[in-house]
């Protein structure tokens, strides 16, 4: 145990390098319940997947301060061999067989090379050292070599309970990932581990638009990975344009999930309402306070759309700031005649979009996005993860009767308003852990208030102004108590119940509403990011405990209001 210490290279990280002590470690104490195996198979030796490896280490031991030891498979004469592992005697005097092969790093991750054979007698039993490491640390990362050996890989994934597979976007890396899940299928009694396709894309490579890789893998990409080492320097990951994610912020997403502490914005419907959800991003990036995947509808689709293209949140308000005036609104108008399906085509709206994120896909974002639709013929709602990111948000803030439904792949869309105007479920279903809900659509109560300030400022207005107010209601539809004003607060009338449903399953709920907010008030986006800045700061004790805490629970952390309690 006091033998000197020698140093080796563990790998590059944004620009230092991290050394190994090579003396004998012990292990960490028996664990109370057993910790999670997960493995990292890549399928391309053009993957740099032992510096993933060890990133993905690294940032799970910053992400959780738990134990964890990165366990490095290969099938060449390095380390010791998988054959010296007793099936039936894991300690040897004592003490764990590769004690003295325990190397750990200067962030304190433990390290374990080990060579792989495919002679699995019964002296080789790596699955049952996976098992018996995962009683002593809290996370075990069992890195394979592209080159493993079939046989030995399905052992381990069997005993995994989470598997990260990496492929390329070549023909040969695809085959690999059928056979591989062929034949894990095939010889696997039952899938032990859950398996997670994670598309790695080289420096300056992007997603194949023309390929459905989840038709080829038969499901969809859960991940991707973009960069590659190369792209690091001194001062961190080589950004492009204004873009705010790259490798880094990829792994430790990863690292989350691992963690069971991924952290997911559900971004309501409200049209101009809508915009405070800006005001939210920016108290969490000034805080420092990273979002995994946002899942938004209508207008909290587009705020959504902006931010997961890279945008930040003071980018986000400038854009939001040129609607600013009195014409503003007339910006999005492209009215449509004869209005058979809808007073306005929707254009304008993508169009806008589009000169923010240009033709971007899913898979050229660089935060996970989900947006909501509704599908026309069934009213089922429709979750989009990939195509064409403008053309999925114009369908979801298409609001029936206002606007011209959209067609998507042959099939037609309306304002995901209708089926889930809060999609805390969508995340739900993702295994998000921790759900935070930003919900500006305005319960009863709230319309109420509103009522009575409109009563109390007709009152106080001149003359002038209500010729004005006559003037509007004879001739401008989205006027109150007007056709576009009538349909948009019926269909309100049936979110109301919905999301505050949604809001019961959400961790924490964040509601910018005012009493003079209307739905069509584009022309004064400063008020509604004010609202937002001033909700999510009130509440920022509450999400930064969220975000900090070891463990989700199911239990809400606000006390939402008495018509929450009455849905």
């Amino acid at each position: 145990m006091n033998s000197p210490t020698n140093r080796l290279e563990f790998g590059p990280s944004h620009g230092r390098v991290e050394t190994l002590s090579c003396s004998p470690q012990s292990l960490p104490p028996l664990l109370p319940h057993p910790g999670r195996v997960v493995g990292l198979v890549p399928l391309s030796r053009r993957i740099p997947d032992s510096f993933i490896a060890e990133n993905l280490a690294r940032a799970l031991k910053e992400e959780t301060t738990d134990s964890v030891i990165l366990v490095k498979l290969t099938p060449f004469e390095m380390g010791d061999s998988t054959r010296s592992w007793p099936l039936l005697l894991p300690e040897r005097d004592g003490e764990f067989n590769f004690i003295e092969s325990l190397q750990r790093t200067d962030s304190g991750i433990d390290v374990l090379r080990l060579h792989v054979t495919d002679e699995l007698d019964p002296t080789v039993n790596l699955p049952n050292l996976l098992k018996e490491l995962s009683r002593h640390y809290t996370y075990v990362l069992a890195h394979f070599h592209a080159a493993t050996p079939m046989r030995a890989l399905l052992k381990c994934l069997a005993q995994s309970e989470l598997a990260y597979v990496l492929f390329q976007q070549s023909t040969d890396s695809l085959y690999s990932f059928n056979r591989l899940m062929g034949a894990f299928r095939s010889e696997a009694k039952s899938l032990g581990a859950a398996i997670k396709p994670i598309l790695f894309l080289e420096k300056d490579e992007g997603a194949r638009r023309d390929v459905d890789f989840s038709k080829i893998i038969g499901s969809p990409v859960h991940a991707i990975l973009h960069g590659s080492p190369g792209q690091f320097t001194d001062s961190g990951y080589l950004q492009r344009d204004l873009r705010t994610g790259g490798f880094k912020a990829d792994i430790r997403r990863l690292a989350r999930e691992v963690g069971r502490r991924r952290i997911g914005l559900a971004l309501s419907s409200g049209a101009a309402r809508g915009l405070a959800h800006i005001g939210v991003f920016q108290v969490l990036e000034e805080n420092g306070i990273e979002i995994d995947v946002v899942a938004g509808c209508s207008m909290g689709a587009y705020v959504g759309a902006v931010w997961a293209y890279g945008y930040g949140g003071a980018l986000m308000e400038k854009l939001a700031r040129e609607m600013e005036g009195r014409w503003g609104l007339w910006k999005l108008i492209d009215p449509v005649f004869p209005p058979r399906q809808g007073f306005l085509r929707g254009l304008g709206v993508k169009h806008r979009l589009q000169k923010s994120i240009g033709d971007a896909h899913f898979s050229d974002l660089m935060h996970p996005l989900r947006v909501v639709a509704t599908q026309f013929e069934t009213l089922e709602r429709k979750v989009f993860s990939s195509g064409e990111v403008a053309a999925t948000v114009h369908a979801s803030s298409a609001i029936p009767g206002v606007c011209v439904p959209v067609r998507i792949a042959g099939q037609t869309y309306i304002d995901g308003g209708i089926s889930d105007p809060l999609p805390v479920d969508v995340l739900k279903q993702m295994g998000i852990e921790r759900i935070i809900a930003v919900n500006t659509i305005p319960t009863p109560s709230y319309l109420e208030c509103s009522r009575e300030l409109e009563r109390e400022q007709a009152e106080l207005k001149s003359r002038w102004s209500r010729v004005l107010k006559f003037f509007h209601r004879q001739v401008n539809y989205f006027a109150p108590g007007n056709i576009l004003d009538i349909m948009q607060r019926s269909i309100l009338g049936a979110q109301i119940r919905i999301a505050e449903e949604s809001c019961r399953k959400a961790d924490l709920v964040l509601r910018p509403l005012c009493c003079d907010g209307h739905w069509y008030d584009f022309t004064h986006p400063g008020k509604y990011i004010a609202l937002g800045r001033r909700v999510a700061e009130e509440h920022l004790d509450q999400i930064k405990s969220l975000v900090s805490k070891k463990e989700s629970t199911d239990e809400n952390l606000t006390v939402h209001d008495e018509l929450a309690a009455a849905a």
